[in-house]
């Protein structure tokens, strides 16, 4: 978690980045959905307690970090049995209300999703519109990347996101 102080139109603003991570291997059940960015993909579900939206999950974390709020599994653990199954955009509605609750605003989420599948391009826009809808319209894309058959995501044994929040408050 960064922060900074900056004059924007004459009134010091505060300025905040936090970086999210999150990662799930895929699923050998075959009642699991793939869903990223709030789009259903074909293709294997992951594993997870909630929908394992990843791009979802790591703009959520990364918000929460640059607010200083602890991290997804702070306030959604995977223990309880509410979240079990939990449509993970809502989980990030949440985390945007606890944010401009306490003054900040989202300046903008962007989105580094790795995986080898399925591919991303073609709902791109799809998926930047779910994400930000559920952001209160906050800008948050998304890029997709190949592992080129590295390691655990280059085996295609999961999908991992990486993600960069920008928040400001006046001060």
């Amino acid at each position: 978690m960064g922060q900074g102080i900056d004059r924007i139109r004459g009134q010091i603003v505060l300025v905040r980045v936090g970086q999210g991570f999150d990662i799930h291997r895929f699923s050998d059940n075959p009642e699991r959905r793939l869903i990223l960015g709030g789009c259903l993909f074909e293709g294997r579900g992951l594993e997870g307690h909630s929908d394992a939206d990843v791009p979802a999950h790591a703009a959520a974390d990364a918000l929460l970090g640059a607010a200083g709020l602890g991290d997804l599994g702070t306030h959604f653990p995977d223990t309880d049995p509410q979240w079990k199954d939990a449509n993970s955009l809502e989980l990030l509605r949440h985390v945007v209300s606890l944010l401009t609750a306490d003054g900040w605003q989202i300046g903008n989420v962007d989105c580094a999703i790795v995986c080898e599948a399925p591919k991303l391009a073609p709902r791109r826009a799809e998926m930047e519109a779910n994400l930000s809808v559920a952001a209160s319209g906050a800008a948050i894309t998304v890029k997709g990347r190949r592992a080129e058959g590295l390691g655990a995501l280059g085996r295609r044994e999961g999908i991992a996101c990486w993600a960069v929040a920008v928040i400001t408050k006046d001060a």
